[in-house]
């Protein structure tokens, strides 16, 4: 499917939405809580480091969008009964969600799988794949009280296609694609949700920076410029577009 680069989002185009985003504190996640607040939503800010999630809060009331809240959660100790009690908890505080974006993520290392860590490989498949899958879970409830809610999940390239070295995070990210796609199908009749991943390709990240540390980070795109996608997938207008592995940005040549 074709990228959304050149999508022009209306400026109330989340208007009285509800909408969580994991890993809000920081890089992607940080820009589409911001984009998603400045565009109308009320924006559910979660993340393991508190002061991050207080720093972007004061950004959204800063600018004049509708009040987020903040939902403290570390994936690599969260049990099936904190995803179920935060839940109960939004349900009573909003009563439904239009949107979830698993942003998330752990890199772990870059390295010949003989010589992965198993206590890291663990890690990284709970905070990339078992905690978004036991969330989910707990949340489907929530969605399917919305009349057009939009499930989006954080993919890479090396989840499509995988390559040497990348160990549990291409493992998990192939996880999350097949994830994505048995939630698709098993809702593909039902109008009122669409599930899809998003690749937000090569972007100036502190996790690509990781990954590639000799790498010119000028070259990259900003996570602010590839918010068109993120808009127009959490927006109705990706309404019946489900199922779909979608691209942030243009492959690189």
């Amino acid at each position: 499917m074709p990228c959304k680069i050149d999508y022009q989002a209306r400026p109330d185009l989340l208007n009285g939405r509800v909408i969580l985003v994991t890993g809000a504190g920081d890089g992607i996640g940080r820009e589409a809580a911001k984009a998603y607040a400045a565009h109308g939503a009320t924006v559910i800010l979660l993340g393991r480091t508190v002061a991050k999630l207080e720093a972007v809060y004061d950004e959204i009331e800063a600018a004049g969008s509708p009040q987020p809240a903040i939902f403290p959660l570390n994936f690599e100790g969260a049990t099936l009964k904190d995803f179920h009690d935060m839940a109960e908890t939004l349900d009573k505080e909003f009563g439904r969600l239009d949107g979830v974006l698993h942003n998330a993520g752990l890199l772990g290392r870059l390295t010949p799988f003989e010589q992965y860590d198993p206590a890291l490989w663990e890690q990284v498949m709970q905070v990339n794949a078992n905690g978004p899958v036991w969330m989910t879970q707990a949340l489907l409830p929530l969605l399917l009280s919305s009349d057009d809610a939009s499930l989006v999940f954080t993919s890479s390239s090396v989840g499509r296609k995988g390559r040497a070295y990348w160990g549990a995070y291409a493992v998990s990210k192939f996880a999350t694609e097949g994830f994505m796609q048995v939630l698709a199908e098993e809702f593909v009749n039902h109008p009122g949700i669409r599930i899809n991943s998003l690749n937000p390709g090569a972007t100036r990240t502190q996790m690509r920076k990781t990954a590639y540390p000799g790498e010119d980070p000028n070259g990259l795109r900003r996570p602010s410029d590839i918010m068109p996608t993120y808009l127009w997938l959490m927006g109705p207008d990706s309404r019946g577009v489900t199922g779909q592995q979608i691209d942030a940005q243009p492959p690189r040549s």
